[in-house]
């Protein structure tokens, strides 16, 4: 059987494919570990400035495939509690990689794909790709860090409306809502999101990680804890070999050189 994950270098990019297009990339247990490992090989490998999420054939990823849970041993419970944290190993590794990550939605990204998704730093999504949170539409509630990711993008409202009548969300709605980063024609979404993340890639993937790691950790702290961590932060950035350069590039009114 083919990998269920295809990893390849892009120069400083490592791109990631999702690989069983016969089930729209939906993932079984096996992806989900591979997924979680090549995530963490790209936070650690210091040669990967950014990563790169997309699916092979059609679509991005249309979440768990329900037909695997369905073929195991006993109801589909104790399978998705299973699942479930290899699933959540990915998203973590995600949200915490001091680099930038893209999902480049080439298709449709349902239930599990739409938490992948929005677990991205970045969605560069095909003008044909769809968003469907899919998850209440099979009796289920949402996974993958959806819950939280959601909110945080469209607001509390919006995203109690899109987990109650799960309606498909097309490219054009999910940039107008903010799920998407660029809306690109199909033959294109892969390069653009190759693009967006080699000129992160040329940036101080430092301050990126910072900032990263500030405005996810600010829906939490209270105002005087948020406070002191910015402090920490400016003053590691204004240590580091980066933010030394940024500041005697300003000093010499030229373009920083990270």
């Amino acid at each position: 059987m083919p990998p269920s994950i295809l990893v390849n270098r892009r120069g400083d990019i490592l791109e990631i494919t999702l690989n069983r297009p016969e089930t729209y990339n939906a993932f079984d247990l096996d992806m989900m570990i591979e997924l979680g490992d090549a995530l963490a090989t790209a936070a650690t490998e210091s040669s990967v400035k950014g990563v790169l999420i997309t699916g092979a054939g059609r679509a991005f990823c249309a979440g768990g495939d329900l037909k695997w849970i369905s073929q195991q041993a006993g109801d589909a419970g104790p399978t998705l509690h299973r699942l479930a944290p290899q699933f959540h190993i990915a998203v973590t590794e995600i949200r915490r990689m001091a680099k930038p990550v893209t999902a480049a939605v080439n298709g449709i990204a349902a239930g599990g794909g739409f938490s992948l998704a929005l677990a991205c730093d970045f969605r560069v999504m095909a003008e044909s790709a769809v968003l469907i949170q899919g998850y209440t539409s099979n009796g289920l509630s949402m996974d993958g860090g959806g819950t939280f990711a959601l909110p945080r993008l469209v607001g509390l409202a919006r995203a109690l409306e899109i987990a109650a009548f799960d309606q498909p969300i097309p490219a054009s709605k999910a940039l107008e809502w903010g799920l998407a980063t660029k809306v690109t024609p199909d033959a294109e979404v892969r390069d653009e999101a190759l693009v967006l993340l080699e000129r992160l890639a040329k940036t101080s993937l430092h301050s990126f990680a910072w900032s990263k790691r500030l405005l996810l950790e600010s829906f939490h702290n209270t105002l005087e804890t948020q406070l002191e961590l910015e402090r920490q932060g400016i003053s590691a950035c204004a240590g580091h070999p980066d933010g030394q350069e940024g500041i005697r590039a300003f000093v010499e009114k030229r373009k920083p050189s990270f």
